[in-house]
């Protein structure tokens, strides 16, 4: 079995985490750098990251997510965002990938005029794609967690207005996700059966 593969069927979403493992900035660091690898539209990257992981941050975690204990056990929680304005920004975002001889700079031209006449004025197409991307983004952390021996638990369940009051979020960025990542405190969780394939797969 390749890794991805395995890191696939294995990862679990994990409630219960050891709270005396904690994870170096530069993990931490390199989890998010990993997470960036996510694809986008137009190469977007319209996302950012906070990473929840001072005891003090975490209780104000904890107070906007409904009191879930794991946002203090799991050694970080990553409130994963998409950003509302990327396309504003892609012009910049596309200049590394022409320096790389990746994109032409008339290719990057035409995206960036493309977007904007996509995105401009249109916000409930920014906030699908923003919760799109950081989506995708949320996903790559979580096998970027796996490969790394962690393990991690998507949550939807917290305020999102009082999540971005509290940390300061500015209206452009829209709080998607959090993934609590850390060490799981039991190691018998195994993932739960999924439906079979004739239920979800249609062959055209």
């Amino acid at each position: 079995m390749n890794p991805i593969q395995h890191a696939i069927e294995s990862r679990v979403s994990t409630n219960d985490y050891d709270a005396e493992r904690a994870l170096s900035d530069d993990t931490i660091a390199n989890l998010i750098s990993l997470a960036t690898r996510a694809p986008s539209a137009y190469n977007l990257q319209n996302w950012c990251f906070i990473a929840v992981r001072s005891a003090e941050a975490k209780a104000r975690l904890k107070e906007v997510a409904y009191g879930q204990q794991k946002v203090m056990d799991a050694a970080v929680s990553v409130i994963v965002c998409g950003t509302l304005d990327g396309h504003r920004q892609l012009a910049r975002m596309l200049q590394p990938a022409v320096a790389a001889d990746i994109l032409s700079q008339r290719t990057a031209d035409s995206w960036v005029a493309q977007a904007g006449r996509s995105y401009a004025d249109q916000p409930v197409l920014q906030r699908d794609e923003a919760i799109r991307s950081a989506s995708l983004a949320a996903m790559t952390l979580m096998l970027a967690a796996e490969g790394m021996g962690l393990s991690s638990c998507p949550m939807t369940g917290f305020d999102s207005a009082a999540l971005s009051r509290e940390f300061g979020l500015t209206a452009q960025q829209i709080p998607a996700l959090i993934v609590t990542i850390g060490y799981r405190a039991n190691d018998e969780a195994r993932q739960k059966p999924r439906k079979p394939l004739s239920e979800v797969l249609q062959l055209v």
